[in-house]
């Protein structure tokens, strides 16, 4: 499996998604845990989730999913809403999330989009959960680069080691100077929705993408998400559903595309020539 460096460590390319989780019935909840077992068994070692997701729901799906696994060698990735971005906000939203998910610590957490606390407070609230050992670092998400330059001014704010924006072919946005920027400055990428989310309602698919697809002998799908891992250097983290989607994407991850390939997917998806604003879900 390709792996990359996220948050200091070794780690697979794709992580994995866990939006809608835990909001079905039992029987559904039980499933999805199953594909979360599954997951960290294949070496998938990168678990992303939110208190917004079900209103904590998501989160206490995988505190069961990791029980007996070795909590060393999977990274937990979680998010705190805006409107509890002050210091002892962020303290309490960490300590109800780190009770759902039956761990000790999280290896980042987010802040999950710009609200109206300052970020100079929020910096000063994510520093103090980091030092007090609860956290191994902290970062943010759906950050454009003009946000990412002012959170760099703040005090501290240079400790920001994670942005996760929506990425994927057709929403192409980060390219033209967040991915830059964040190469430039350490800052880890973590792009979500792969396939669009929702029933990849978000994803503007064309014909010709299944032609280039259909060449290859692979499933759009498998080619939407070899595309945002082509590089090496972003980590995805794609919703799973099923078993058989999982080893689709684990199939995925070692799909390469030749020069001519790639163009012809810049010809039908261009890549942004200006900054433009950012899509989000």
């Amino acid at each position: 499996m390709k792996e990359i460096t996220f948050n200091h460590r070794k780690s697979s390319i794709i992580g994995m998604g866990t939006w809608r989780l835990g909001e079905g019935d039992l029987l559904e909840t039980q499933k999805e845990i199953a594909i979360l077992k599954y997951g960290l068994h294949h070496g998938v070692n990168v678990i992303d989730t939110a208190e917004m997701y079900g209103e904590g729901k998501a989160e206490k799906a995988v505190g069961t999913a990791i029980k007996g696994f070795d909590r060393d060698s999977f990274q937990i990735i979680s998010k705190f809403y805006p409107y509890h971005a002050t210091p002892e906000l962020i303290k309490d939203s960490l300590e109800k999330s780190l009770k759902r998910l039956q761990t000790d610590y999280l290896d980042v957490y987010l802040l999950h989009w710009r609200g109206n606390t300052p970020l100079a407070e929020t910096v000063q609230g994510l520093e103090a959960v980091k030092k007090a050992g609860l956290i191994k670092s902290w970062g943010v998400s759906n950050f454009n680069t003009d946000d990412l330059k002012e959170l760099a001014a703040v005090p501290d704010g240079e400790n920001c080691q994670v942005n996760e924006d929506l990425y994927n072919l057709t929403s192409r946005g980060v390219e033209y100077s967040v991915l830059p920027y964040q190469k430039e400055h350490g800052i880890d990428f973590v792009g979500y929705s792969p396939f669009g989310s929702d029933n990849n309602e978000f994803l503007k698919l064309k014909n010709e993408l299944g032609d280039v697809a259909a060449q290859k002998h692979i499933s759009i799908f498998e080619l939407l998400l070899a595309w945002c891992v082509r590089n090496n250097d972003v980590l995805t983290i794609p919703k799973t559903s099923s078993t058989d989607h999982f080893v689709s994407n684990l199939k995925a991850i070692d799909i390469d595309f030749t020069p001519d390939e790639l163009e012809l997917i810049d010809k039908i998806y261009p890549k942004p020539t200006k900054e433009e604003p950012l899509d989000t879900i």
